[in-house]
């Protein structure tokens, strides 16, 4: 079956093909967070796209936890809405509960985060893909990849497992967990990606056969657990309740649909969705397991197969029972009780922390050893999944394959964890391959830029050995890599480059957030002041003789863009721009200084950024270089000086070798060369 997207919300038309005589520009396999990103990405830069996935209903399903966005994470969805994407604005339909986590602490780790209605979520997701300009959903199990006879090898199609043959040029694979899954319970195994749904099958052989080296890694989920027989009033349950007012994840609106006064910037409403006039934000509870409870882990250990596989699962989020062995000594461990939605769309808890993949006899006595849910009731099991996941370092940055012309992957299959992972990858690589079909130039988003460039950089140059998670500490430009700022990083380069339509609503509300946000900081830092006259309009100013900008006032921690503007006859004006942009110009302000000292190096890492490597260069001819470094060198072939640097095992001494050869085969100038190894050599041999 064949849902084609329509512009019309109202026009939703079905088509039936017995064949696929016309070719696909884009076949996106999986329609999960990075199959979802991937298809809208594709369809975005004006590529025929088609998404194929096993269930239609299943489209937007959250697999594990109910929740969307961290420390990190929420900074890689609001990149993701920057560049056009729709995770953002499902969430902020189908939040029930939002934070702001590390609120008390620098703006550069601030973690947006929301509670997600499983129900909501899923209809968000599937009313806007189903809806979507140039895609096409198609239901069907994708059983292999059709390649070329020629030499090149390249993408022409998709096989589904009926035989059925879809031609496209070029295919992203975004199976999640369900690539070659097998579910853990106890010492029960069976194949499934997610309990019930069958696995992909198929694709793993052809990509081993291919070359691609594949590995096995390990995630789980917990019970579901019945609302109704959890003691809500146990004195021990503790409420973590939301921000009032809440703070939304897209740049396109303003609230949240289950908050008061919802609006957007843009006043875009879908029609095909109601919203309501009040706030239903409901809290979440945190209590704590028990030494009873860790006892219990310790007795039926030798019960767990999948505790006892060497795969490695995610150490930052990890399985009761690896947290109970990790840590002997420790005698709780904080489980929280999340809703699934609201009581009136579904009777499930979900007890984030307490994900295991124990014996089903135990499973329920377990619980029950936590304060509140001594008469807790499970509903689903919990279990481990393991699956296959590709070695990401025979990915360029676009996430091409190097080794099959055409070949995308997205999400899981690259060696990462968690929603917020999967979606920034599946629209790096949808819309690389939407540009790709339709010869235009890639888009690549580089460390500097964002978070979704540090994900994919320590992806494709260093690899992982367990799935990989992001957090802030894993960029060296946190501070300029703000979640607030990620349209002004970020949208205009995705216009630019075909993945933002031109002329549509969010192109439409940044110019406008651009204009309002560049007019207030020119006026603030043309108004130049001493101390003695900043006194005079009433904002205290260290008598020290100093000019300085209404702008520059924002380093002193007590002084806000709005408190100077309502002060400043001359500036009242701009109070007419939205709080919530003023309070973005406070956080420039007071970064100002730090961003000030950041953009040395910076421009440093540009430059060897743009210090680019031959693709095809043979390592193995270049004399100075250890066996070891050729090898890695080969097997990821970085794509400049700076890639290659921050490769495992990379050493001084061997980007000097390399810098040295790239100048003797691209003709660089001695001089040009030696200046660029010198503060290099010196800034690896610190580190």
């Amino acid at each position: 079956m064949l849902r084609r997207a329509c512009h019309s919300r109202r026009a939703l038309l079905h088509r039936f093909y017995s064949s696929f005589s016309s070719p696909y520009d884009v076949v996106v396999v999986g329609a999960g967070h990075a199959g979802t990103e991937a298809c809208a990405a594709s369809a975005r830069t004006g590529a025929k796209t088609l998404l194929v996935t096993p269930d239609l209903s299943t489209v937007g399903a959250m697999s594990c936890n109910p929740s969307i966005g961290g420390v990190g994470k929420g900074t890689l969805v609001r990149e993701v809405d920057a560049m056009g994407g729709v995770m953002g604005e499902c969430a902020d339909q189908a939040g029930i509960q939002f934070q702001m986590l590390n609120w008390s602490k620098g703006a550069a780790v601030w973690g947006p985060r929301a509670q997600i209605s499983r129900t909501q979520y899923k209809a968000a997701v599937q009313d806007t893909l189903f809806n979507y300009p140039g895609l096409d959903v198609h239901q069907g199990s994708v059983f292999d990849l059709v390649l070329s006879d020629d030499v090149s090898r390249k993408i022409t199609g998709v096989r589904l497992d009926g035989g059925e043959v879809i031609p496209c040029s070029k295919m992203v694979i975004c199976t999640g967990t369900f690539l070659g899954g097998e579910i853990h319970i106890g010492h029960e195994r069976f194949p499934a990606g997610r309990m019930g749904e069958a696995p992909t099958l198929g694709i793993s052989a052809s990509l081993k056969a291919a070359g691609f080296q594949l590995g096995r890694l390990q995630t789980g989920t917990p019970a579901r657990l019945l609302r109704k027989s959890i003691n809500w009033d146990h004195p021990a349950l503790e409420a973590q309740p939301g921000d009032n007012p809440p703070s939304p994840f897209s740049f396109l609106n303003k609230s949240v649909r289950n908050a008061a006064s919802f609006f957007t910037y843009c006043f875009y409403l879908p029609s095909s969705l109601t919203y309501d006039n009040q706030n239903r934000q409901i809290p979440c509870y945190k209590t704590m397991t028990t030494p009873e409870t860790h006892q219990l882990i310790r007795d039926n250990i030798h019960r767990s197969v999948h505790i006892q596989e060497t795969k490695n699962g995610p150490r930052y989020c990890p399985s009761l029972e690896a947290k109970v062995l990790r840590f002997p000594d420790k005698q709780n461990h904080h489980i929280w009780l999340e809703p699934e939605g609201f009581h009136d769309e579904t009777d499930l808890t979900y007890p984030a922390g307490l994900s295991n993949s124990m014996p089903r006899d135990i499973q329920e006595p377990l619980v029950r050893t936590l304060p509140g849910l001594e008469n807790a009731e499970i509903v689903t099991p919990a279990y481990g999944v393991e699956y296959d996941y590709v070695d990401p370092r025979s990915l360029f940055s676009t996430l091409e394959t190097k080794l099959i012309p055409g070949l995308y992957l997205a999400g899981q299959i690259n060696g990462t964890t968690g929603y917020e992972e999967a979606a920034a990858q599946g629209l790096i690589a949808g819309a690389n391959a939407g540009l790709s079909a339709m010869n235009k130039p890639p888009f690549v988003v580089t460390r500097g830029e964002g978070y979704v460039g540090v994900l994919i950089d320590d992806l494709i140059t260093k690899g992982v050995e367990e799935p990989y998670r992001m957090f802030t500490s894993r960029s060296e430009f946190r501070m300029s890599l703000r979640s607030e700022n990620a349209d002004l990083r970020l949208t205009r380069k995705a216009r630019d480059l075909g993945v933002v339509v031109d002329g549509g609503k969010r192109w439409e509300c940044f110019e406008r957030v651009e204009k309002d946000l560049g007019e207030v900081r020119r006026r603030m830092e043309t108004m130049v002041l001493s101390p003695t006259v900043w006194g005079r309009y009433g904002l205290p100013v260290h008598a020290d003789g100093v000019k300085r900008s209404a702008f520059q006032l924002l380093g002193f921690p007590s002084l806000t863009t709005k408190q100077i503007l309502s002060q400043v006859p001359e500036l009242s004006d701009l109070l007419s721009i939205d709080d919530a942009l003023l309070s973005r110009v406070d956080i420039d302000g007071r970064y100002a200084y730090h961003l000030l000292r950041q953009s040395s190096d910076l421009r440093q890492f540009e430059s060897y950024e743009s210090l680019l490597l031959d693709k095809d260069m043979n390592y193995s001819e270049i004399h100075g270089l250890s066996s070891e470094i050729k090898e890695r060198l080969a097997r990821v072939r970085p794509a400049s000086i700076g890639a290659a640097k921050r490769m495992e095992g990379m050493t001084p001494s061997g980007v000097v070798v390399l810098l040295k050869h790239a100048k003797k085969m691209h003709g660089r100038s001695a001089r040009n060369v030696e200046s660029n190894v010198a503060p290099f050599k010196s800034a690896l041999a610190v580190a």
